[in-house]
């Protein structure tokens, strides 16, 4: 267990170590459907920040082990058409707000840039390159983006 989450309830911990996977698959499948692509960018997002970050290293490590399969598994568990499921995942993240306030500063700030990396990485893949260079973002994707379910900790 990751020392930062013990005073978070069984619920909250489950919630904070999931997060993540949600974000990816909100943002994945916010146009209906969740590609390759998509998905690799989330592994490749989890897998670097784990090796930069300072405040969350057991973490990190923690979420980049067998992203893929626990991504996959999670997919299973919510409803396959994304009118369904996006307002399931968007009611469990904004749960988050809750959480930052028993979490140590410094982790609930560095654990949002994460969620928000994930979530623009994502939305930037699926839009055919680099964010910034005029590439389009799915109207779909662009709505969920910047998370606005989840308020900054810091």
């Amino acid at each position: 267990m990751v020392p930062e989450l013990h005073k978070l309830t069984d619920a909250q911990t489950e919630l904070v170590i999931k997060a993540p996977f949600l974000v990816c698959i909100l943002i994945a499948g916010a146009d209906g459907k969740i590609d390759k692509k998509e998905i690799k960018e989330a592994i490749n997002i989890a897998q670097n920040k784990h090796k930069k970050a300072v405040q969350m290293q057991a973490f990190f490590k923690e979420l980049a082990t067998d992203f893929e399969d626990k991504l996959k598994i999670l997919i299973q568990s919510y409803p396959y058409e994304s009118t369904q499921r996006n307002p399931l995942i968007v009611a469990e993240l904004a749960e988050l707000n809750q959480c930052f306030s028993l979490l140590p500063p410094a982790f609930a700030t560095e654990y949002y840039a994460l969620l928000k990396d994930i979530a623009q990485g994502i939305a930037a893949s699926s839009g055919g390159g680099l964010m910034g260079l005029g590439e389009s973002i799915a109207p779909e994707e662009a709505k969920y983006m910047h998370l606005p379910m989840i308020k900054n900790p810091g």
